[in-house]
């Protein structure tokens, strides 16, 4: 069962924002420079998560910004509270320490909409908070969902498993899953449905910064079956092998099919881009290619699912029931290049299908 939101602003009406930091100079400052921006209004703040658990009710603000390290109750745990009794977009602020980089990607996994970065001192103050502001606005018009279970529930961790891989050939297909806003959650629940023993190999762009991916491949590595790993230069392509993009990189393969990373200017305003990487692939593998395109915001993904679709290989758009934001699917939809369409908790079986008609996940 889900509890979606739909969006939450109007031309009339600000976003109302619920602060929730244990630094009473954060509390300040983020209020104070958030209440410049038009278009958005700090109704209150909390110094913990059990006092933010009391107020959001009280004051039903429409987007939530969350400290991920706090005294008496931890963002993780009240992000949890949040998602399950109060679902609405959460924004995480962070520190971008080794231990905030790994909780901030199990809140991405969780549910929370998007993070920020924590200014390091006051000479970046106005710089950062111009960036909350406009994430917050954005965040407003997402859909959120509650941790209620579905039916198919995560697998437990993936403890001392021994994950094999083998080299990839003509007959094996090539997956290339493209993600954005949403997304953590949405590989978080679609990447442990997906068998190792299926006749393909996996790329995924999402897009996040520097330092952020290789928390997010090792979490899904520890979810999965399939061996999941932030991809590097010299990477090849293997069957049972998920190689995903790293964070300010575009992530291409060469004509061996060698994983090239470069930082190019940012294509659709993003690196890593979806298109990049698909357009580097149509070439080598054509009708191979299965494009799969997530929730995420923009257009991001639809160049390089026109160029897949045009090289015989197919392309599946999550539907906008599952998505936190049906932008990027939307524009594939738009540009007619899917050959179906299907919510999150459905994806893997469309996956499954176009891999191997006769796998048992069907029967």
């Amino acid at each position: 069962m889900t509890i979606g939101f739909g969006s939450l602003t109007t031309e009339n009406k600000p976003v109302r924002v619920l602060v929730v930091d244990d630094s009473a100079f954060m509390r300040f400052t983020i209020t104070k420079h958030l209440n410049e921006y038009p278009g958005l209004q700090v109704i209150g703040s909390a110094h913990d998560g059990i006092e933010a658990l009391e107020l959001i009710p009280k004051l039903n603000p429409d987007v939530v910004t969350l400290d991920v390290e706090m005294p008496h109750m931890d963002g993780l745990s009240t992000l949890k509270e949040i998602m399950t009794r109060f679902p609405r977009p959460v924004v995480m602020l962070s520190s971008l320490t080794a231990e905030g980089t790994v909780e901030t990607v199990k809140a991405l996994t969780l549910g929370a909409v998007d993070f920020i970065a924590k200014p390091i001192n006051k000479s970046t103050i106005n710089i950062v908070m111009s960036e909350v502001a406009a994430k917050l606005i954005k965040a407003a018009g997402s859909r959120v969902f509650s941790l209620i279970p579905s039916a198919r529930s995560t697998p437990p961790p993936i403890i001392n498993s021994s994950k094999t891989t083998r080299p990839i050939n003509s007959q094996d297909k090539i997956v290339v899953i493209g993600s954005s806003t949403g997304g953590p959650r949405a590989l978080n629940a679609l990447i442990p449905e997906i068998s190792a023993k299926l006749s393909a190999a996996f790329i995924i762009v999402q897009h996040m910064p520097a330092g952020f991916t290789r928390s997010l491949a090792d979490r899904l590595d520890s979810l999965s079956e399939l061996k999941v790993k932030e991809a590097e230069p010299g990477d090849k392509l293997e069957a049972g092998l998920v190689l995903l993009a790293p964070g300010g990189f575009h992530l291409t393969f060469d004509r061996s099919g060698v994983v090239v990373t470069n930082q190019n200017p940012p294509v659709n305003g993003v690196r890593p881009a979806i298109d990049v990487t698909m357009a580097s692939m149509v070439t080598l593998y054509g009708k191979s290619l299965i494009g799969v395109i997530l929730t995420g915001m923009g257009s991001d993904g639809t160049v390089g699912s026109r160029l897949i679709h045009e090289a015989g290989g197919q392309i599946i758009a999550e539907a906008e029931s599952s998505c936190v934001v049906w932008g990027m699917p939307r524009s594939v939809f738009e540009a007619g290049v899917t050959d179906e369409i299907q919510p999150l908790n459905k994806m893997a079986g469309a996956i499954y299908k176009r891999i191997n008609s006769s796998s048992q996940y069907l029967s």
